[in-house]
């Protein structure tokens, strides 16, 4: 399941970067204006990638994302995510170098502000630098940018935080848990967690769904029978039956309108085409059609 975290961490954070924003930026609403749409620049960062290095076992996990501020000016975000241990000293470096590079190479390009924030989720965050140096011959540069480690929390300040990406830390510090009665400290957490979600809605709010998927295959039990157990604590707190199984379906649903939509706007197949594409029926197609109608006007 390691290898599949980048993943996830990249499909939370395209639901919550506000949250995010907010976080680290605690006047984040009065420079940004998140209202609007995000832009992500996926071909962009692509052309931009700074390339792997030397062989090493970092993983990341990388963003570029146009955001607009208040005052009416663009800002570049770039999120890096370290999804694995560094556990070894002479690759810590490769990081900070990795971050510089990004940075001069959009800077180069756009001459834009960037905003750079690095998440370390791993063990080994807190040994992680958040700048980056060179000196040589009275030639000197200095680097430094925004970072978060998920140990730098406490889980009582995480539990009581009202921000939706709070809960994403916790989460992803539930599942560095380690030692005896692993599962039974992983099923409080996550339970804990999924009760944060239902307070606020889940079953309403797209966004908590896409939080609950990033804990359901982040933070992974040893035993079947502890799933067993949380999906019947689950369904005790919801007063539903097979509630994870309900809200997988609304998540599937969700998917399935993006698909879509994306067929419907970027591509000139036909109602039928698209039907049969993302095997839905063709009432379905029409559905989101009618709804992006309505959104333009």
């Amino acid at each position: 399941m390691q290898h599949n975290k980048d993943i996830l961490w990249k499909g939370v954070l395209q639901w919550v970067l506000d949250d995010l924003l907010r976080f680290v930026f605690p006047d984040a609403d009065q420079v940004f204006d998140l209202q609007k749409r995000f832009v992500y620049l996926d071909k962009e960062l692509a052309e931009l990638n700074p390339g792997p290095g030397k062989k090493t076992d970092v993983r990341y996990v990388d963003n570029l994302v146009k955001v607009f501020r208040k005052d009416g000016g663009e800002e570049w975000v770039l999120i890096h995510v370290e999804v694995q241990d560094i556990t070894k000293a002479e690759d810590r470096p490769i990081f900070p170098e990795r971050m510089f590079r990004y940075y001069y190479r959009c800077f180069d390009r756009h001459h834009k502000p960037v905003v750079a924030i690095a998440i370390f989720c791993g063990p080994d965050g807190n040994l992680l630098q958040g700048s980056y140096s060179y000196e040589f011959m009275n030639t000197r540069l200095q680097y430094d940018y925004n970072t978060l480690s998920v140990l730098d929390y406490s889980d009582e300040e995480l539990a009581e935080s009202n921000n939706p990406f709070a809960w994403v830390v916790l989460t992803a510090k539930n599942a560095l848990l380690k030692g005896k009665n692993v599962d039974k400290k992983l099923l409080e957490g996550k339970l804990f967690i999924f009760r944060k979600l239902y307070e606020n809605g889940i079953f309403e709010k797209k966004k908590l769904q896409a939080i609950l998927k990033f804990l359901d295959k982040y933070v992974l039990f040893e035993k079947r029978e502890t799933i067993r157990t949380f999906g019947k604590e689950v369904d005790k707190i919801t007063g539903k039956k097979n509630t994870m199984d309900i809200l997988s379906e609304i998540y599937a649903e969700e998917k399935t309108w993006a698909i879509v939509k994306n067929l419907l706007t970027k591509t000139t197949h036909t109602m039928e085409e698209i039907a049969a594409l993302a095997e839905v029926p063709v009432d379905f197609v029409k559905e989101v059609r009618k709804s992006l109608r309505k959104q333009k006007k």
